[in-house]
């Protein structure tokens, strides 16, 4: 969304302002679609690598997410994230979308096109984060969760970022949410893996995905939807986009063979689980810098990546917390990666190191470390508010026996 926050604060109503361009249009339209398949894609990624007795259970963290957020952006987190506000948080000024009207622009696209192409950048991002606590939390305290996390933490961090924010003015870049989607989820990941603790049996036990076939079909999802994310970022179907594209495609591609590799070397054989987190990877930390960065630079920075990522799942191991489904070693180490190197590679649209403008990777840095501090720190005292109200985690018989049954009355298979 590099030029999401020029468009947010344009208005039709100045007779100097830009005119309607259709093809920009269908185009943010289109990705507007594709970012909302890539929910269901991760209901599905994430779905496929729990026990079969947690699978109905770890899709509705993702599918609740459309409904739950879907209208929390109407009511108040676009407001809250591109109202006018204050250099923290927007207004109220769009408060139940006031003031928007069929006939409203941002840029050369109807605003209704911009509020829910941003509005499935909100869905997502809190689905993340289930990732990490998926297979023990109570499915009533964790929809609550989502509607806090997202008004007090999303909100402020996308207003920061794309909105007219301290971090926007301090020149940090972030083409499509390295930081605003990626590290916020990464970051309050692992602030509730703390909070809440391990799943029964971890580490000892033997935690094996129980359909890969699902999460291979989720990740081939998630990978056609980010063609969405990234290149209509561009918010116009135009040279930046196409780019944007081209970069997404190869910083993906190198990230699923640079993990498939390291998997070969150390353990001889290459898995699906691997070429299909590598990819992943790959996606996350191309984010921040695809429409910024010309296709060599996205090369190194999706090998790498797969690299890096391989080693940031293996954390969780290190550091002894219970990380389920690896979301802070992908999209938390991922897309810090993603967001720093991204101060390194910039030449289109922005200036990095390799333009010649060394500050930008201590800029890229400082957003980095101010943005993770802030999710871990609200992400935790939300959960342990939450804690203290409801209880985060279920039972211990609900969590030997499965959510899926003891939540949901309800079994992925009957078979």
């Amino acid at each position: 969304m590099a030029n999401s926050l020029t468009f947010a604060q344009e208005s039709a109503e100045s007779a100097t302002g830009p005119a309607l361009d259709t093809g920009d249009t269908a185009w943010v339209l289109t990705s507007t679609a594709l970012v909302m398949l890539m929910t269901p894609g991760l209901a599905l990624f994430y779905g496929g690598m729990v026990r079969k007795k947690n699978v109905l259970s770890s899709i509705m963290h993702s599918f609740v997410a459309l409904a739950v957020i879907g209208i929390q952006w109407m009511i108040l987190g676009y407001s809250l994230s591109f109202g006018t506000g204050n250099t923290f948080i927007g207004d109220f000024s769009h408060f139940f979308l006031a003031g928007v009207t069929p006939d409203t622009l941002s840029g050369t696209i109807p605003t209704y096109v911009f509020i829910w192409f941003q509005g499935m950048f909100a869905i997502i991002t809190p689905a993340l984060i289930s990732g990490t606590i998926a297979e023990r939390v109570k499915f009533s305290t964790y929809v609550v969760f989502l509607l806090i996390w997202a008004t007090i933490v999303y909100d402020p961090i996308a207003h920061w970022v794309w909105g007219g924010g301290w971090i926007q003015q301090m020149g940090a870049l972030d083409f499509a949410g390295g930081t605003v989607v990626h590290l916020s989820s990464g970051a309050s990941a692992l602030a509730l893996a703390h909070l809440i603790g391990k799943r029964l049996g971890y580490p000892g036990e033997m935690f094996v995905p129980h359909n890969l076939t699902m999460t291979v079909l989720g990740a081939a999802l998630l990978w056609f939807g980010w063609f969405g994310f990234n290149a209509g970022s561009a918010l116009a179907a135009n040279g930046i986009a196409c780019l944007a594209f081209t970069t997404t495609m190869i910083a993906s591609a190198a990230a699923a063979f640079s993990w498939m590799m390291m998997e070969w070397v150390f353990h001889r054989k290459p898995s699906a689980l691997g070429i299909a987190s590598g990819c992943v990877a790959g996606l996350v930390a191309i984010t921040p810098a695809a429409g910024f960065v010309m296709p060599g630079p996205a090369l190194i920075i999706g090998l790498s990546a797969g690299v890096i990522c391989y080693y940031g799942v293996r954390i969780k191991g290190l550091l002894g917390f219970d990380d389920s489904l690896d979301v802070v070693g992908i999209h938390g180490v991922g897309g810090s990666w993603g967001a720093i190197v991204t101060g390194v590679f910039a030449t289109v649209g922005g200036a990095g190191l390799m333009a010649g403008n060394a500050k930008q990777v201590w800029i890229q840095f400082v957003s980095v470390a101010l943005v993770a501090m802030y999710a871990y720190v609200l992400t935790y005292a939300i959960g342990f508010v939450l804690d203290k109200i409801m209880g985060f985690r279920v039972e211990e018989d609900t969590e030997v026996v499965g959510l899926d049954r003891e939540l949901h009355g309800e079994v992925g298979y009957t078979l």
